[in-house]
């Protein structure tokens, strides 16, 4: 897309869109912004009172408060005005896209990309990148993004291009419906797959970190489904799978069982070696200063369509020389 493309596709979405409605006696007694929540499902109710407090929605060409009772036989006026969200600037910075259409963005993350800019990360971030993939973006919500993937952790995320495809994504994501596949190489010998439920929230001591928490009163509910999918010697490869999406949970919940992942330089602990390994293994354990995941699946109900669509990306080169190296140590010690 060049500039003259993208200037024109801002100008676009900067147009208000006006709508209008003629209540039903059905609706006597509600609130407006239950009314309004019925009308436009496609907007979150929090959004559709701001709208109402800022003049936005008018009653019969009146702005009303939220808790305004309607009577039906009203008119209903909306505008829906986009606003610029944040101040953040578009990057030139290359995605790998494995779908787009006019209402989502799927994309391979790589590693080493942080996806949403923060103190210490204002610039270089996925969300640079998607302004200047999408310009029109900036009047989504966080550039569209509705869940994240650590800086170190690769793979698979679905970015809204409309407020009414953010809407519908947040709402499958509170109601655990995505399906999110993970895969995971651990320290240690695990015997069988199974459950974590374990709370998660932020470690009382050390803030940067997260931690299971003793009192579920202070932590978040955290579910995840784990399966072997092949052993090694000292290390298993794992197929992870997420009901719930806390910061850090997998890495939380797999260091918790004492397995953390290869690599985690947060969760891990001190670099442990396998006894015997080759060169070859000893120099990429030590140089490996990443977690080893890749979000590999990735579900959803297209917010348009209303259809089920997957997607799948291969694991990154460093990860797949991992697992070749693990399994010729292997082969070597049986």
């Amino acid at each position: 897309m060049n500039t003259e493309q993208k200037s024109q596709q801002r100008e676009r979405c900067e147009q208000p869109e006006k709508r209008q409605f003629q209540l039903s006696t059905d609706v006597y007694g509600q609130r407006l912004d239950q009314v309004a929540a019925v009308l436009l499902p496609e907007y979150s109710r929090s959004r559709l009172q701001q709208w109402i407090k800022q003049g936005k929605i008018l009653l019969n060409g009146e702005p009303c408060k939220p808790k305004t009772k309607v009577i039906g036989g009203e008119t209903l006026q909306v505008t829906i005005e986009e606003e610029q969200q944040g101040e953040w600037l578009a990057e030139n910075i290359p995605l790998d896209i494995i779908f787009e259409d006019d209402s989502i963005l799927v994309i391979n993350k790589p590693v080493g990309l942080v996806v949403h800019p923060a103190v210490g990360n204002y610039s270089g971030t996925l969300l640079n990148a998607l302004l200047y993939h999408c310009p029109e973006l900036i009047n989504v919500p966080r550039a569209g993004i509705v869940h994240r993937l650590d800086k170190d952790t690769s793979g698979l995320l679905v970015v809204a291009k409309t407020l009414t495809a953010q809407t519908n994504l947040v709402k499958q994501l509170q109601k655990r419906a995505f399906d999110r596949e993970y895969e995971a190489i651990v320290i240690g010998e695990m015997i069988s797959g199974g459950t974590i439920d374990e709370p998660i929230g932020r470690h009382p001591v050390k803030r940067v970190k997260m931690a299971v928490m003793k009192n579920p009163n202070q932590g978040k509910e955290a579910i995840t489904h784990y399966r072997i999918k092949e052993r090694y010697r000292g290390y298993t490869r794992l197929q992870v799978k997420l009901e719930t999406g806390r910061t850090h949970q997998i890495r939380v919940h797999m260091a918790y069982l004492t397995f953390p992942l290869v690599g985690d330089q947060v969760y891990a602990g001190r670099l442990r070696l396998p006894p015997d390994c080759d060169d070859s293994l000893k120099h990429f354990l030590n140089n490996f200063k990443r977690q080893a995941l890749h979000a590999r699946k990735l579900g959803l109900e297209h917010p348009q369509t209303k259809q089920w669509q997957e997607w799948e990306a291969a694991v990154p080169d460093d990860f797949a020389e991992l697992k070749h190296l693990l399994r010729a140590y292997t082969e070597e010690q049986s």
